[in-house]
């Protein structure tokens, strides 16, 4: 006997609705987890940037830390460097300041023996002098020339604390410069003929050239100009005891003081 058409379909029914109610059961179970799923994904990703962001952060502090250490480095070798070329100004200074001083020193020697040179000069006297002249525009001397300056210090072999000045002199005729060398060259004859004729120390000399300046005569002719053309010598000494010997004659330099 076969069921009745109702019957079956009451049955399909509640089969129907019996599947109904499982997927509907299944999906509100599953629903929540997929969900949980869904946010535990999205806390990973979240996880998962935060992380890069992260390791990006750490490159750039260790890329900042080493271009600190880098500066760091530098500024250190410069620091270093500075140091030394402060220590070697420092060096350079202290050596400036010994030549500084032993130059201060220096001048303090030299300015004493100059106020002691000064303080001397009072005590020197003029005791003998001479004049030869020369022919004009030469600078040779002659027979005549020679035979003064023999006379002059011939057998004067006293004096101890002495010098000799020596000046030259010219006409005016010619060139104010080239007299002046021409005197020059006149004073230098008369010094040269004493060292080597008469041995007289050359530090004892003191030779200058003063061209047409003090002429003897002012006039412009050839007596005068004859006058004119002319070395000065002069001797001066501080061994005032020694100026006059007993016979009253000048004493003087000689050879073999030097």
């Amino acid at each position: 006997m076969k069921p009745s058409i109702p019957i079956v379909l009451i049955m399909l029914g509640g089969l129907v609705g019996t599947g109904c109610a499982t997927k509907k059961y299944v999906k509100q179970q599953v629903d929540p987890v997929s969900g949980k799923l869904d946010q535990v994904a999205t806390k990973s990703d979240q996880q998962g940037q935060t992380l890069d962001q992260t390791r990006q952060t750490l490159d750039k502090t260790r890329a900042t830390q080493e271009e600190d250490e880098n500066k760091l480095s530098a500024t250190n070798e410069r620091a270093l460097s500075a140091d030394n070329h402060a220590g070697q100004a420092m060096t350079r200074a202290d050596e400036a300041s010994k030549k500084a001083d032993q130059a201060n020193q220096g001048v303090s020697d030299v300015r004493n023996a100059l106020n002691n040179t000064i303080a001397n000069l009072d005590a020197y006297k003029q005791v003998a002098e001479t004049t030869v002249n020369f022919k004009f525009n030469s600078d040779k001397l002659n027979s005549d020339a020679k035979m003064a300056l023999d006379q002059m210090v011939a057998d004067q072999n006293h004096y101890k604390r002495f010098f000799v000045a020596v000046e030259g002199f010219t006409d005016k005729v010619g060139n104010a410069e080239y007299n002046a060398a021409l005197s020059r060259r006149r004073a230098d004859a008369v010094v040269e003929y004493l060292v080597a004729q008469h041995d007289i120390p050359i530090y004892r000399i003191h030779m200058v050239g003063l061209g047409e300046q003090k002429p003897v005569e002012d006039a412009r002719n050839r007596a005068a100009n004859a006058k004119n053309r002319r070395v000065e010598v002069t001797l001066f000494s501080a061994d005032q005891s020694l100026a006059l010997n007993t016979n009253g004659t000048q004493a003087g330099i000689g050879s073999s003081q030097q």
